[in-house]
């Protein structure tokens, strides 16, 4: 039996070795000020990073031999929902107490609360070892990310009265935005909020759907403050500790992640406190948390396809066919190949956002507390820092939980007719992974989000400063493929921004596409000048990807109308 899901991962421990932190750390942690305030706190950047390494092994100690080997439990067992009350299954009460015991939570809250004060990029690294011991789990642990958010907006007295309980573990977290009639369009959300003169307090009245972990003590719910208005700027966000006049009217009867409670909820003058201020609900609050839950969803897909091809790679090595193991057939190990690239891709893909997200986050509160020694320097980092994770956090979380799909997809195959049944893990982990391309934003949001921003050019920085990366000499043929497809995503941009909005929106996957295998190749690239290993994984990955990006590429150059015109009669 595996003993640590860290330990095992070569590729996970390379991308914290490789992950630069240090313009992080000297803002968020002050030149490492509470170093003698606080027993956890790293003294120096090396310290920082053998913390963080300390705090992965224990996580993948305990996912790898508390967790894990009890996840079909807990898929079977699943949530129990009587008398209006969530109960989790057994396995999974066990395993939210043992990450408590171990003093996992409160990963990303500063340590004034109790907190870890983890960056964001070592938090999903968290957050896929989570994932790939069990996905359900994964829901519970990761929605802790909305305390980051209560700290970041929230009133010095809630910080105080509920953050501590969210780093002891006492209390669990939900995001409250979906309504029946307001899933991607949450500008349409029509639970009431209304202030209650006499109590000094907001009241919340409205049904809320679709609610992962919606049993939560805390929540943070999206509602319309203000009267008579139709869109997004009319909503607020609100701060909702659970009691007696939230009831959950049901739960969800769901294909995977069955220790995942998802419910219905209806609020009835429910007490609540604004965060922030009023109309920002929506277009600032809401859209950071969806973020930041979008980068959770990339880590959890990643874990989960990191399990599924360990499932897959375990079975092609056992499965004697035609007097050999499997593996030795070539479409058996193409499709084991092909699975490993696009895993270790996705990894160091999320490895890099999570960097800018870091940046612009370590930007962010320095801004807000007046403390960047240079301000010039400082506004134009913040204006970069922004644009890169605005860019990088959409294609993330579409590339991640598409290739998560296809990933277990293909496990199942290698598996053959035992892959449809019950006992084997792929058969679980295939349902588990098929919502994370829904949630959070559709994949096909996601497009929407990054093709915006890739028409104004948004990553040419980063690619300017990647053609320019010196290679070894035998992968010079490759750079310059490379090279040469990165130009052709950029007349790809060129051309599409200049078509009409029906051809751009119809065109967009083609594009954010392009984007990601051209990020993906250029970062396995990079990684391939520091482990030789690498350079067989760049090669495989870039002979799979070249010719999608060149037809991809003639798909948007042609933009062809034909479809568009036909839609009415196609479609009736």
């Amino acid at each position: 039996m595996i003993d640590n899901f860290f330990l095992d991962n070569p590729d996970l421990q390379f991308r914290l070795e490789q992950l630069d932190l240090r313009e992080v750390l000297e803002l968020k942690e002050r030149n490492y000020a509470e170093a003698g305030q606080y027993p956890t706190a790293p003294r120096h950047y090396a310290d920082a990073k053998d913390n963080y390494r300390m705090i992965l092994e224990v996580l993948g100690e305990l996912c790898a031999t508390r967790v894990a080997p009890r996840a079909a439990e807990a898929d079977e067992e699943g949530v129990h929902f009587a008398n209006g009350q969530v109960e989790y299954a057994k396995a999974t009460r066990d395993a939210i107490e043992a990450l408590r015991q171990a003093e996992l939570f409160g990963s990303m809250l500063p340590r004034k609360y109790g907190g870890l004060f983890l960056p964001e990029s070592v938090y999903q690294m968290m957050v896929e070892i989570v994932s790939r011991a069990e996905s359900g789990l994964m829901t519970i642990f990761g929605l802790q990310e909305i305390a980051s958010s209560i700290e970041e907006y929230g009133s010095e007295e809630a910080k105080q009265r509920v953050l501590p309980k969210f780093s002891r573990g006492e209390v669990s977290g939900a995001m409250i935005l979906t309504e029946a009639d307001a899933g991607s369009d949450l500008g349409g959300v029509q639970t009431r909020a209304v202030y209650d003169e006499a109590a000094k307090v907001w009241r919340l009245t409205g049904v809320k759907r679709f609610i992962t972990n919606g049993n939560a003590d805390v929540a943070l719910v999206l509602a319309r403050s203000e009267e008579g208005s139709h869109d997004g700027r009319g909503l607020s966000l609100f701060l909702v500790e659970r009691d007696p006049s939230v009831k959950i009217r049901r739960i969800e009867n769901k294909m995977g992640l069955h220790a995942s409670p998802t419910c219905e909820l209806q609020y009835t003058n429910t007490p609540a406190e604004l965060i922030g201020k009023r109309r920002f609900g929506l277009l600032r609050y809401s859209m950071a948390l969806m973020n930041g839950a979008r980068l959770a969803v990339a880590a959890q897909a990643l874990g989960i396809a990191e399990a599924a091809y360990r499932e897959a790679d375990k079975y092609s090595r056992q499965r004697i066919q035609f007097g050999k193991p499997i593996r030795e057939l070539q479409p058996v190990a193409r499709m084991l190949v092909a699975m490993r690239g696009e895993i270790e891709a996705t990894r160091a893909l999320l490895g890099e956002t999570g960097r800018w997200v870091d940046l612009l986050k370590a930007y962010e509160r320095a801004a807000a507390e007046g403390t960047p020694a240079d301000p010039d320097t400082a506004r134009e980092r913040l204006k970069t820092t922004s644009t890169m994770s605005e860019t990088l956090t959409p294609i993330v979380k579409y590339y991640s939980t598409e290739m998560g799909n296809r990933v277990c997809f293909q496990a199942v195959q290698i598996h053959g007719g035992v892959g449809y049944m019950r006992e084997f893990q792929v058969e679980r982990l295939m349902r588990d992974q098929r919502v994370t391309n829904i949630y959070e934003g559709t994949s096909q949001l996601q497009v929407v989000a990054a093709t915006g921003k890739l028409l104004g050019h948004s990553l040419d920085p980063l690619l300017h400063a990647w053609m320019d990366l010196a290679v070894d000499s035998d992968l010079a043929g490759e750079k310059a493929a490379l090279e040469e497809s990165t130009g052709q995503f950029q007349k790809a941009v060129d051309h599409l921004k200049g078509q009409d909005r029906a051809v751009i929106d119809f065109y967009a996957g083609d594009l954010v596409d392009m984007a990601a295998w051209i990020i993906c190749s250029w970062l396995i690239l990079r990684d391939a000048q520091i482990l030789p290993h690498k350079k067989d994984l760049f090669r495989a990955y870039l002979a799979d990807v070249l010719p999608k990006i060149r037809v991809a590429g003639e798909v948007v150059m042609k933009s062809s109308t034909a479809v568009l015109d036909a839609k009415k009669t196609l479609l009736g």
